[in-house]
């Protein structure tokens, strides 16, 4: 099939979701994936083993396996997860296996690329940075004096009752690996999101190496809204409001493509408006499953998503 050379950039469910979709879409994909999880399986092996957070590299992987028997046995391995109060409890296979893997080879990128050959993905994954890295937030809305509030790690961002006013990660200008900057610059396409906005998309414009890249990449660059704007860490917020916050993270940064599903899209011609004030044509496009609109469907996205990528560029 072969197709543009994507490398798509996020975290969790959303990143997974892009990357499920685009295994339709072209062979050539890299995920280069948060690395500041701290809750969970993740979190307890980080904190003992002292390595990367495993959880959302794993669910890259699993989304990118083979679309064979072979490809979706091992899928389901690495996503099994045991149950019990036990140290075992809570913990995916997946993790286990890359932590493992991690303590075998010195280079975490080699633990992944093997963990990528026994799912036979099409594509592969590469974490944000080369440490683990601390999610910060100034949160407002959660003192009755008005003052900002600090609010420290992943977990606990992503479930604050309060407004997020802006991140920052510790520490402050992580280490990239070369092969994440690598594969922004020589994109056809990056794609950004959707996903926990502050948590998942949004921090990987908080590495110095990363930003750089994407800022002088001769690449086309995708960002694709959540299905719910308003849900999680953004609660209260629109689409127009999300692209507002991010031209503030990243002012030097221009878009090409916005892409929405219908029901997160309030005023259509107020989100275009944002979009072109970032350089970016707005694409409003079913991508949701229809009988559950809060999950995207694999092949109306993969449909929004070629479309899109496959379209000419523009003449300078």
């Amino acid at each position: 099939m072969s197709g543009p050379v994507v490398t798509a950039l996020g975290g969790g469910h959303g990143l997974a979701a892009t990357l499920t979709a685009l295994r339709f879409v072209t062979d050539e994909v890299t995920a280069v994936v948060t690395v500041a999880d701290d809750g969970g399986s993740s979190g307890r092996l980080r904190d003992e083993f002292g390595v990367l957070p495993p959880g959302d590299l794993r669910m890259a992987l699993a989304a990118l396996c083979a679309d064979t028997e072979w490809g979706h046995t091992w899928r389901d391995v690495l996503q099994h997860r045991f149950a019990g109060d036990g140290p075992l409890g809570g913990h995916a296979l997946g993790n286990l296996l890359i932590v493992a893997l991690w303590e075998l080879h010195e280079d975490p990128v080699a633990g992944l690329d093997l963990v990528g050959r026994l799912l036979q993905a099409r594509g592969r994954v590469l974490p944000m940075a080369a440490v683990p890295l601390v999610i910060e937030a100034d949160v407002s809305g959660l003192s009755a004096d008005g003052s900002l509030a600090t609010v420290r790690g992943q977990a606990e961002v992503a479930v604050t009752p309060g407004t997020v006013e802006e991140v920052r990660l510790v520490p402050a200008a992580p280490p990239a690996y070369p092969e994440s900057v690598a594969a922004i610059r020589s994109a056809d396409w990056v794609v950004l999101g959707p996903g926990s906005w502050f948590t998942s998309v949004m921090t990987h414009l908080l590495v110095p190496e990363l930003r750089e890249a994407l800022e002088v990449s001769r690449a086309r660059r995708l960002l694709v809204l959540n299905l719910d704007p308003g849900s999680g860490e953004t609660a209260g917020f629109d689409a127009v409001r999300l692209l507002r916050s991010f031209a503030g993270l990243a002012p030097g940064l221009r878009l090409d493509a916005v892409l929405a599903d219908p029901a997160a899209v309030e005023d259509e011609a107020a989100l275009a408006a944002a979009a072109e004030r970032l350089g970016a044509e707005l694409h409003v496009v079913p991508v949701s499953r229809r009988a559950a609109r809060g999950e995207h469907d694999p092949l109306r996205y993969a449909a929004a998503l070629r479309d899109i990528l496959y379209s000419p560029r523009p003449p300078r």
